[in-house]
């Protein structure tokens, strides 16, 4: 028994529809499906999600907000139209829309509502579809699902309890189709994940219902050795595990969100993907544990937006609590870090830009000069962080010159390496400006010198 999930790709128009139905059907295992809001049908269209927002955003702040509405709308009425449903169910689509616009709940609550209003239109219309082609199959709403979450500024978490709730849909006959990205709190408000959080969805029902494999239909043939947009024809992945997944999927692999495989690798379900384009394709599998073998090496990840604060002091190292308070600072200010790597009179905080707003980065350097009594304290931006990933890299002799003679073939300055306690990946830290260089050069010495 399986769990697959689509992707906005994969529901971008109706004959994208057309194959995901097609896909449920050639498998009778596929018996839970989550579905994402309908993506991009080409590469200057928009996702229905960020029209959402966008839609959101604009009514609540009494903005223009018509075309908006009008683009959303006209979408889900072709597709319906084209899918040969009825009218009714597209009319039930706008109803939503306009109870949402019209509704007196509270601003945030009101902005997760226009927000899962793609994924829910979209299980909707795949039901009524799949019913239409002679299956069975019921639209499934999170609540019902037993999706239970709780409210955090970093995108909303599962309850404990809801995986035996998620449990009860054994009991349901046919195929249960059941919106991704959200779920509802205890008080009955609606609440959604971080953005890509149709994963984690397809993830939580996967580990709900026991599920023998959990399958990730998206636009690929399986997950690339690195960046296709970077490196021309990059190597595919036939394997993974969820440890070299996840490093991955955080340094800015597109495939899953970073923590979407959670739910997943707690039940031990195997990962699949798929394209839903070509599902005959093998795809790239995601387990627990693989085989070894000498091809340390299974991907390099990167991602920019990234500053560091780097902080001076003598003896840092023999100054009981120094880490302590740093940190503590940081959690005043409500700012989390990436990596800290540290030597015995400085330390490297690593930061997303998203969370240093001008104001906070002054006050974080004046309190750090302060109550830390820094020597030095300085800020560094632009930088970008790459991440060189594979089971037991940590055994490996001679990994890491191997990465940093390639940085220097490439005339890159590392600003930062990091390894730490992780068997699994190796981190350096670059000028956003060089990362195309840096990512071709560490390619070439690892799957093309090698003849990986």
């Amino acid at each position: 028994m399986k769990v697959a999930k689509f992707g906005g790709s994969s529901l971008a128009d109706a004959n994208q529809f057309k194959k995901v139905a097609e896909i449920i059907k050639n498998d009778p295992e596929r018996k839970f499906i989550v579905v994402s809001a309908p993506g991009k049908r080409h590469a200057h269209d928009f996702k229905i999600t960020d029209l959402l927002i966008e839609l959101g955003k604009s009514f609540m702040n009494n903005e223009k907000y018509k075309s908006y509405y009008i683009t959303i709308t006209d979408r889900f009425s072709q597709i319906v139209a084209e899918l040969g449903l009825d009218n009714s169910l597209y009319e039930d689509i706008k109803t939503t829309i306009d109870n949402v616009m019209n509704s007196e709940l509270p601003e945030e609550e009101k902005l997760n509502s226009f927000k899962a209003i793609g994924e829910d239109s979209s299980a909707k219309i795949l039901s009524a579809y799949l019913q239409k082609i002679g299956l069975i199959a019921s639209y499934v709403n999170p609540k019902e699902a037993g999706i239970l979450l709780k409210n955090d500024r970093f995108g909303a978490q599962l309850l404990p309890e809801s995986l035996e709730r998620i449990n009860e849909l054994h009991k349901k006959e046919g195929i249960s189709v059941i919106p991704g990205f959200f779920g509802f709190t205890k008080n009955g408000s609606i609440a959604t994940f971080s953005r890509g959080g149709s994963d984690i969805t397809g993830s939580i029902i996967a580990a709900g219902v026991k599920a023998s494999l959990y399958e990730n239909f998206t636009d690929v043939d399986s997950v690339y050795s690195v960046n296709p947009n970077i490196v021309e024809n990059p190597k595919e992945i036939s394997v993974l595990t969820y440890r070299e997944m996840r490093e991955l999927s955080y340094a800015g692999f597109s495939v899953f969100h970073d923590e979407a495989l959670i739910p997943a690798f707690e039940a031990g379900i195997p990962v699949c993907i798929k394209n839903t384009n070509n599902p005959s394709a093998s795809g790239t599998m995601i387990v627990a544990e693989k085989e070894d073998d000498e091809k340390r090496v299974v991907g390099i990840a990167s991602d920019t937006g990234f500053s560091s604060i780097y902080i001076s002091k003598y003896l840092m190292n023999r100054e009981l609590g120094f880490g302590r308070k740093l940190f503590q600072i940081l959690e005043e200010e409500e700012v989390s870090f990436e990596h800290a790597p540290s030597g015995i009179d400085d330390m490297t905080i690593i930061i997303r830009d998203s969370q240093l707003s001008n104001n906070k980065q002054e006050r974080i350097v004046e309190r750090f000069k302060e109550e830390l009594e820094a020597d030095t304290v300085s800020v560094h931006h632009n930088l970008a962080l790459i991440m060189v990933v594979g089971e037991g890299m940590k055994e490996t002799i001679g990994l890491a010159q191997t990465a940093t003679a390639a940085l220097g073939e490439a005339k890159v300055n590392i600003e930062m390496i990091n390894q730490g306690s992780s068997e699994v990946s190796l981190m350096f830290g670059i000028k956003a400006n060089d990362l195309h260089r840096a990512i071709r050069s560490l390619y070439k010495a690892f799957f093309e010198a090698n003849g990986q």
